[in-house]
């Protein structure tokens, strides 16, 4: 079992705005790990969450998503504190903006103490988002990933500074968590704000020196690259679909990539030794899973099924 470490919430979507002094809101259950952990399960890989989960009514809510679509809640941390709320607006192209209202809540407020025991038949761990940075859950998970530095060690900063605005606490959670990390995956935008100017390939280097045995580098609909400690540099031209918002796209991703890694048997070795062709496969899957979720609303990730089919129709369209 893979084992996602994160924040959940529920991300509000504007509905109407047409009515003077009210606002209407659909409400997803969401959370860059909470997404990555379903995303896991409809890709038939066994997951389980662990963040802390409020026992309020939105919290029981998210419990209720997680166990229906089968994602473990052995590991949740129940608590006191409220859930996580994030309001996301669309621009013309589908791209989010967010606007938090997390501070002191069920996700951000778990202590190292609060963790439980990590059992045997976890076979590796996922990190991401804002919860690698907010403290006192960043200070928590770093001292976790150390740890449990041994088995297959995923990341995924997803930089949100409507939450952390201070780009040099990001830039040290990048640090710490690079540190003890096998993937590595970064988008462009998150990768501009942090190395404005930056060549890619100098801090990608830098990051296999301190031990990131793959490095991806996705980039929307544009080609994705990756770089792997043995050598090994490729780009993959993601599909084009019609895009109804790209929320949850990069969760999408993260979640194909890890399904593809894990069905290795020793994922952390597969991390290492993966050839050109084996590499590019990888990617082609993560990459049609992403683009399907963008022709939903919101982050609905596909199932295996659905993205085999697409492979399968555009391979045929090919020949």
């Amino acid at each position: 079992m893979f084992l996602v470490c994160g924040e959940a919430l529920f991300d509000l979507f504007p509905e109407d705005t047409s009515i003077r002094g009210s606002v209407k809101f659909d409400a997803r259950a969401g959370g860059s790990p909470f997404n990555v952990a379903i995303g896991l399960a409809r890709l038939d890989t066994a997951s389980a969450l662990l963040t802390g989960i409020s026992r309020d009514m939105l919290g029981e809510k998210l419990t209720e998503v997680l166990m229906h679509e089968g994602v473990s809640t052995e590991y949740l941390i129940r608590t006191g504190r409220r859930t996580t709320l994030s309001l996301i607006g669309l621009d013309a192209s589908g791209s989010p903006s967010y606007s938090f209202y997390g501070i002191g809540s069920a996700d951000c407020g778990v202590k190292y103490k609060h963790l439980p025991a990590i059992g045997d038949e976890i076979t590796g761990l996922h990190f991401g988002s804002y919860s690698t940075v907010v403290r006192p859950v960043a200070k928590a998970f770093a001292k976790l990933a150390r740890k449990q530095r041994d088995k297959f060690i995923s990341y995924d900063p997803n930089i949100r500074l409507t939450i952390e605005p201070n780009l040099n606490v990001w830039r040290a959670g990048v640090k710490r968590f690079a540190s003890c990390t096998d993937i590595l995956k970064i988008s462009r935008e998150d990768y501009d704000l942090l190395y404005t100017n930056a060549d890619p390939a100098k801090q990608v280097q830098h990051w296999i020196d301190s031990g990131v045995k793959l490095v991806i580098l996705t980039d929307g609909g544009k080609k994705i690259k990756a770089w792997s400690n043995c050598g090994i540099e490729i780009s993959v031209t993601p599909p084009s679909f019609n895009v109804v918002d790209t929320v949850g796209a990069g969760d999408t991703f993260q979640a194909a990539l890890l399904k593809c890694l894990l069905e290795y048997a020793d994922p952390k070795h597969a991390a290492t030794s993966l050839d050109q062709s084996q590499l590019t496969s990888i990617l082609n899957f993560a990459a049609t899973a992403a683009a399907l979720t963008c022709t939903r609303r919101g982050a609905d990730l596909p199932t295996s099924a659905e993205v085999e089919s697409i492979m399968r129709t555009h391979a045929a369209d090919k020949t």
